[in-house]
């Protein structure tokens, strides 16, 4: 009997909480995508912010991309000559 109690109890748990996750896990995920949106705002914001400064009529700017630092004196590796061998 006992066994039967058992069965019928988690039977009974497991519809109670497919119902409950059915429920709240859209509220779940919508305060989420909110909690989310936000702080993009938040930060995009901030960055827009920092990065605004009026610019006058005809002013030009120029930004360069910096130079690679490659060394082309660098030795990478031996060069061999490969014959073919029949």
């Amino acid at each position: 009997m006992v066994v039967l109690q058992t069965i019928l109890f988690l039977i009974i748990v497991y519809y109670i909480a497919k119902i409950l996750w059915k429920w709240l896990a859209p509220k779940l995920l919508n305060y989420a995508v909110q909690k989310t949106e936000e702080r993009f705002g938040q930060q995009f914001g901030q960055f827009q912010q920092s990065h605004q400064h009026p610019k006058q009529e005809g002013e030009t700017t120029v930004h360069k991309a910096p130079n690679p630092k490659s060394n082309p004196s660098k030795k990478v590796g031996e060069y061999i000559d490969f014959e073919e061998i029949e």
